[in-house]
């Protein structure tokens, strides 16, 4: 279960990086596909190719080449957190294949004590039973997870710091608006920041532990429950890192122009505007940021915008 929603959690960071690309005004280059081919990891490849499918026709996000002839005040390459997310989302994507290999290796194996092989009228006692290949696996997931939400942080981090943000507002609210009576998306920060640094700690692995049992005879055991656990635990935390960042980006569009997003950007931008009014005053964020989890962890939000891309 926690591996179904972490597939569909790496193709929302995708959407939610392609965002506050449009948002930032970001640069294109770092998602050629020239690039990617040079080092080619499955899951770079593929984040790239979607990340770029979801910007396609943007009237925001330009080359470099385009940036120097027009003069624009730009730096000719991005950040980390957004040039580098194909390498770092394409990362988890290559391990979230992996558990999966060993997951439905797992499903569809026999693990009783003894085996009993009727072909042979055989009764063998082994190992089978014991949880590390789960155990390690889980532990790969939720640190892939973690990296996920680490990385979507910063994101929310440069969106609402106006010495970042290319000219947004400082934390994204209106400039009419006087600060510090209103602190806009300030305090969304700080939860995102909460649960990323809480991810941290549960990311340690529960594979390497093991506490022996029944006197000694069961000597080493594999914490793979333990390591499902936090897995799903940290999963959780990233949804909602992940919907605080969608929710900036969403924001930070206000100020760009939604008529400038490229197609798949514009269908996420809608759907999430339809669920979430704009912040013009300071409000209670919580119902906000569920509204766009529940987006999330239905597949709503990645269905439509599936959808419209696939129409292309």
């Amino acid at each position: 279960l926690a591996l179904h929603d972490a597939e569909r959690l790496v193709k929302t960071a995708e959407i939610a990086v392609s965002l506050s690309l449009e948002a930032l005004s970001g640069i294109s280059d770092a998602f050629d596909e020239r690039i990617h081919q040079a080092r080619p990891h499955h899951g770079q490849i593929i984040c790239a190719r979607n990340i770029n499918s979801l910007i396609s026709g943007s009237k925001i996000i330009k080359s470099s080449e385009e940036v120097t002839k027009n003069n624009e005040a730009r730096p000719p390459q991005d950040p980390y957190s957004l040039r580098c997310a194909p390498q770092v989302l394409g990362a988890a994507r290559d391990a979230l294949s992996h558990v999966r290999r060993i997951i439905e290796t797992e499903i569809n194996s026999a693990t009783d004590n003894p085996l009993i092989f009727v072909e042979d009228k055989t009764c063998l006692s082994g190992g089978n039973f014991h949880g590390q290949p789960i155990s390690v696996a889980m532990d790969m997931l939720g640190v892939a997870l973690t990296i996920i939400g680490n990385m979507s942080e910063r994101r929310i981090a440069r969106l609402i710091d106006e010495n970042l943000n290319q000219g947004l507002p400082a934390f994204l609210i209106p400039k009419e608006v006087v600060k510090g009576i209103h602190s806009g998306f300030m305090t969304a920060q700080y939860t995102a920041a909460a649960l990323t640094s809480e991810n941290k700690t549960l990311a340690h692995p529960a594979s390497v532990d093991s506490i022996p049992t029944s006197a000694n005879f069961e000597d080493f055991v594999s914490m793979g429950s333990i390591a499902a656990r936090k897995a799903m635990e940290i999963l959780r935390n990233v949804e909602h890192i992940v919907a605080i960042e969608l929710l900036c980006a969403v924001q930070g569009i206000e100020f760009r122009g939604p008529e400038k997003l490229g197609k798949g950007t514009k269908a996420a931008y809608s759907l999430i505007r339809k669920r979430v009014p704009m912040l013009r005053e300071d409000r209670v964020l919580t119902k906000d940021i569920e509204n766009v989890v529940d987006l999330i962890r239905s597949g709503e939000l990645l269905d439509i915008v599936d959808n419209i891309v696939a129409e292309d």
